[in-house]
């Protein structure tokens, strides 16, 4: 294969990509709803943890360990944000953020 033929894997795997991370956040907002309800906390650390090492077993590289826990770092720190807004009420100061605001304060 040469270049031309690897970004067209690259760019189909990157649309692959999106696909789950949008399935992963309306997860994501299914469960904010449910620690709304339930008072949970947003933050869990220990759940973060267990997700990053889950990801590491599962691996089988060529991503470093390290590499993996900073990807899926960012990610959950966004699916957090996300949390954020569903638990947040609709007419609260977050009902009226832009997408500029949230990343700012995060």
């Amino acid at each position: 294969m040469d270049i031309s033929d690897w970004r067209k894997k690259i760019d189909d795997l990157d649309r692959k990509l999106a696909t789950l991370l949008n399935a992963r956040a309306a997860a994501v907002v299914e469960i904010g709803r449910l620690k709304r309800n339930t008072r949970m906390p947003i933050y869990e650390p220990d759940r973060e943890r267990e997700v990053i090492a889950n990801v590491q077993r599962s691996s089988t590289g060529p991503l470093a360990e390290r590499d993996l826990a900073q990807i899926y770092e960012r990610i959950i720190d966004v699916m957090r944000s996300i949390q954020k807004h569903e638990i947040a009420p609709d007419d609260g100061p977050a009902a009226h953020e832009t997408g500029i605001d949230s990343q700012l304060e995060d």
